[in-house]
Parts: C-alpha cells; sequence; structure tokens
C-alpha cells in the first residue's frame, strides 16, 4: 500500500506541473480569443443597468483572477511555509526517509568536501550522515523554526549532537528553498568550515 501510494505521488508531482503549463496556455489564448485583449471592458461599462453587463464583467473577473493564479502559483505556495515545516519536522522525528526525501530538492547540496546527494536512492542509503550527523535533527527540529531569509528561502540551525543544548554555537544549517512544487529541503552546511 505504501509504496503504490508513493509511485501515484511521484505520478502526480510530474503530472500536475506539465497539467498546469497546459491550462496556462489554453487559457490565456481562450480569453484573448474570446475577448480581443480588454475592448469588452469599456462596452460592458457602458450599460451599467444590463444584467447581461454585469455578468459579462463577473464572468472576465473571475477569468482575470484564475489566470493570475495559473501564471503567479508561487504567491500561493509561499504561504506554505508553516504547512511544509510542520510535515517536514514530524517526518524527520519519526524517521519516515521516504516521506523526507520526497521533500528534499535533488542534487542536496552538501557541506565542504562532501559530495552533493544526487538521487532519492543516494539520499536513503545517506539519510544517517545527513540527519544524525554532526548534529541530531530530529532532537532539533522538535524546537526549531525556520528563519526566512528570503521569499524563497529559509533555514534552520542547529547545534551539534555532542553540544545538543548549546542554543550559542549553531554552526549545523538546513536550507530551505521554494520551487515550483513547493516547499523543500536544500542543502546541508556546516557554517564553520
Amino acid at each position: 500500500m505504501r509504496h503504490e501510494f508513493h509511485e501515484f505521488t511521484l505520478m502526480t508531482q510530474q503530472l500536475i506541473p506539465a497539467l498546469c503549463r497546459f491550462v496556462k496556455i489554453r487559457a490565456i489564448s481562450v480569453f484573448f480569443a474570446m475577448n480581443k485583449g480588454f475592448n469588452w471592458l469599456p462596452k460592458a461599462l457602458s450599460q451599467p443597468n444590463s444584467f447581461a453587463s454585469i455578468r459579462v464583467v463577473r464572468g472576465h473577473t473571475w477569468l482575470a483572477g484564475i489566470l493570475i493564479l495559473l501564471l503567479f502559483p508561487n504567491a500561493l505556495a509561499q504561504t506554505d511555509l508553516p504547512a511544509f515545516w510542520k510535515k517536514f519536522r514530524s517526518a524527520i522525528i519519526a524517521g519516515d526517509k521516504a516521506a523526507v526525501a520526497e521533500m528534499t530538492k535533488f542534487p542536496l547540496s552538501m557541506p565542504y568536501l562532501q559530495k552533493a546527494v544526487k538521487d532519492k536512492a543516494d539520499f536513503l542509503r545517506r539519510y544517517n550522515e545527513i540527519f544524525k550527523g554532526e548534529a541530531n535533527a530530529a532532537q532539533c527540529f522538535a524546537s526549531a523554526k525556520p528563519e526566512k531569509q528570503s521569499a524563497g528561502r529559509c533555514e534552520i540551525y542547529c547545534p551539534f549532537k555532542e553540544t545538543p543544548d548549546d542554543s550559542k554555537n549553531t554552526p549545523i544549517r538546513f536550507e530551505f528553498e521554494l520551487t515550483k512544487s513547493g516547499w523543500k529541503f536544500a542543502a546541508l552546511d556546516n557554517i564553520n568550515e
């Protein structure tokens, strides 16, 4: 059952961006074909008491709203950080490697002199190195909160696993990026190296 869900998730992640691109192109072409640009607005507004003009303006307003959402999908995705963080943190604490891999961007950047994690198989093989190596991510993430660096990037700093209560020395940085498919774990770094 879990394997089937995983395959469904992978298929959905590949299908949705392609479908969005198709819908964007079709919606834009239909909008301009139906309206020949925005020439409909003066005509619709010149008849303020007409029920038909109100329907036309409402219809075009909805269509414009849908186009904006399709053209700028990250406008809504940016507010997803708290939901992403809750899901990611829960998966780390539970040790759900497959769920964490689904929320990871590949190749995953690693600290100085360490090879990048190139794909999901490599990630699953190196999971303990990433989350239990220099820092105990599960322990750290239980209380840590993401620090936004920009609209599309945030970080979490953790202490070394030997000194878990040292809140002043937190050199292990977990970096997250906002991608086309939402927030993803993108890099691990030791800022002392």
